[in-house]
C-alpha cells in the first residue's frame, strides 16, 4: 500500500492498515502526544483501532514536542 503521510510518500508491505497499525511502524516507541488527521479531517485516538486506510488517503501526523 502506498501512502502520502506529511507530504512524503511511503510504502507499506500491507494491504491494508488501521491508524494505529500504521503508527505502530512508524512510532513504535512513543505515541503520547500524536495528533492525526486523514484528507483533513482529525481523527480521535478513539477511532485509530477500527479507521482504515485507503492509498488515496493524505495522512498529516503531528507529533508534539518539548521546549519553548
Amino acid at each position: 500500500m502506498e501512502l502520502k503521510i506529511n507530504n512524503q510518500t511511503k510504502q507499506f508491505p500491507l494491504d491494508s492498515l488501521t491508524v494505529q497499525a500504521l503508527l505502530d511502524i512508524e512510532f513504535p516507541e512513543k505515541q503520547n502526544g500524536i495528533a492525526l488527521a486523514i484528507n483533513n479531517t482529525v481523527i480521535p485516538k478513539s477511532d485509530w483501532n477500527t479507521h482504515f486506510l485507503n492509498p488515496t488517503d493524505d495522512i498529516l501526523i503531528i507529533s508534539a514536542t518539548q521546549g519553548g
